[in-house]
């Protein structure tokens, strides 16, 4: 379970905040998408449920005990740095301190990726790349898993087949999924709840409301 109360933050430490005042909770084998306008202050609540940054006010609590991120395809887009595909995982791998070396080859296999596991990772497509990074994700078999925006530069089928495994691992594998989204559609389709962060702070709310909002604020049907 995670439960962040009363979270005060902003990067000089004095208001204006960007989060003010926030509570947000989220049960076991839930799948959550956090949505909300640029600068809502979705990747600050994330980077803090991360521990990477820590509230000036407030408290936050995540029971679960194994935590992997999956950052942006795009994050290393324009990086020409000399690495494959498996050797960036088998370092991850070893940096979680898991012996079994074919640990990297069904992390591969279980987004359909064994065939570039020998391509740098700077010659692969946004699809391509962010299926590599759910593959480095899920090698420590997470049971929470946090995503930033994972259909961002990603081609349409990639996209679809994306989804359709992280749907799989929420619902076979009962793996905590939290999604900073843009993608309204895979956001009604694929959430059990949804978060919307506005002002600072946010509310919970169903798939269903959600998609009525969207249609009251004239986003159209989704």
């Amino acid at each position: 379970m995670i439960c962040a109360e009363g979270l005060y933050f902003s990067y000089t430490g004095t208001a204006p905040w960007i989060l003010n005042n926030l509570c947000f909770t989220a049960e076991d084998g839930e799948y959550i998408s956090i949505v909300g306008s640029n600068g809502a202050g979705k990747s600050t609540l994330v980077k803090l449920l991360l521990g990477l940054l820590s509230p000036l006010r407030g408290s936050i609590s995540v029971t679960q005990d194994r935590t992997a991120f999956v950052p942006q395809a795009n994050d290393l887009a324009d990086s020409h740095f000399p690495v494959t595909v498996r050797e960036m995982l088998d370092s991850y791998r070893r940096l979680l301190k898991i012996k079994d070396r074919n640990r990297t080859d069904e992390a591969l296999a279980a987004v359909g990726m064994q065939a570039v596991s020998d391509r740098l990772i700077s010659t692969l497509s946004g699809g391509q790349r962010q299926k590599v990074f759910i593959a480095r994700g899920i090698i420590g078999d997470p049971s929470l898993l946090v995503l930033d925006e994972p259909s961002a530069g990603v081609d349409p089928e990639s996209r679809k087949e994306i989804y359709a495994y992280l749907k799989k691992l929420n619902s076979e594998k009962t793996v905590t999924i939290l999604s900073v989204e843009h993608n309204l559609d895979a956001v009604v389709r694929n959430s059990t709840a949804i978060y919307h962060m506005s002002g600072g702070s946010g509310h919970m709310c169903s798939p269903e409301t959600y998609r009525r909002e969207l249609v009251f604020a004239g986003g159209g049907a989704v």
